[in-house]
């Protein structure tokens, strides 16, 4: 590992300054979870550090009907997946947050860091796209909301510039939203999905997310639209599931083949349905 400069900041207006002075160059730490390892694995090489940890106002979490959920970006999975209002009112979130890693990683690792990691198999991504997630976001030109849906550019890029700083994560509050997230993984515990799903139902809509199907994590605009208005019986779960084939392109890799992700992915839609009936 290189030797880099360290910056501890206390406020986020201090650490887009930091970010101007070398945008190439500086990585935010936020959990570290990703960035320590993969710099330790010689994978990434930062000129510099920039910790946002000790930022008071990133660490709260809040809710509102009104405004719905907003996560700081410095708050853990951990206690992000047993807040009363995540529970209560986003029991999927809750759900996907406590399979991300060992409880360990959840002590430290946040929800903005693993969308920001743009991995095509994280946990969080596929609720924060059923549920209409935004990214609220601070940079050079000041604040703004980047939806999750517009996020992911490709596997480990994002929308956001080498001078922004995420500040959090708002969930629109739903009423009578009901969830679901499924996970299938190697190991029941401590494992990346092989393929990981997300699905809402509010009156008669749906909305479907897959993980590690594609190069980012994605909706399926074809299920969700052949399934609006209708009676879910074994015909129609039939047909919503057909339509998968053309939503996703897996590959083959150390974790899977491709034929299997397909199968994983459709299995995994079909439990979302069944469990929100």
């Amino acid at each position: 590992m290189k030797s880099f400069e360290y910056f501890k900041v206390k406020t986020v207006a201090e650490a887009i300054d930091r970010l101007k002075e070398n945008p190439d160059g500086s990585h935010i730490l936020n959990g570290g979870t990703d960035l320590v390892l993969r710099m330790r694995e010689n994978h990434l090489h930062p000129d510099r550090i920039i910790d946002i940890r000790g930022i008071e106002e990133l660490k709260e979490i809040r809710f509102s009907k009104e405004e719905g959920l907003f996560v700081g970006a410095c708050v853990p999975l951990g206690e992000m997946a047993h807040h009363k209002s995540v529970v209560e009112h986003y029991s999927l979130l809750a759900d996907a947050a406590e399979l991300v890693g060992s409880g360990q990683i959840r002590n430290v690792a946040t929800m903005a860091g693993n969308l920001c990691n743009a991995s095509p198999l994280a946990d969080t991504a596929t609720p924060a796209l059923v549920l209409k997630a935004v990214m609220i976001v601070e940079g050079s030109n000041g604040e703004k909301e980047i939806p999750v849906n517009e996020f992911f550019k490709g596997v480990r890029r994002t929308a956001l510039e080498k001078t922004d700083v995420v500040k959090g994560v708002r969930i629109p509050y739903e009423e009578g939203l009901q969830g679901s997230f499924q996970k299938a993984s190697r190991r029941k515990d401590v494992d990346l999905s092989t393929v990981c799903a997300s699905g809402v139902k509010i009156g008669d809509e749906y909305r479907f997310a897959l993980g590690a199907v594609a190069p980012t994590p994605l909706r399926l605009p074809k299920v969700e639209s052949f399934l609006k208005g209708k009676e879910i019986n074994e015909d129609t779960i039939k047909q919503a599931l057909d339509l998968i084939d053309d939503e996703i392109s897996p590959i083959d890799d150390v974790r899977s083949t491709k034929e299997f992700r397909v199968h994983l992915a459709k299995t995994l839609v079909q439990r979302c349905l069944e469990q929100m009936a």
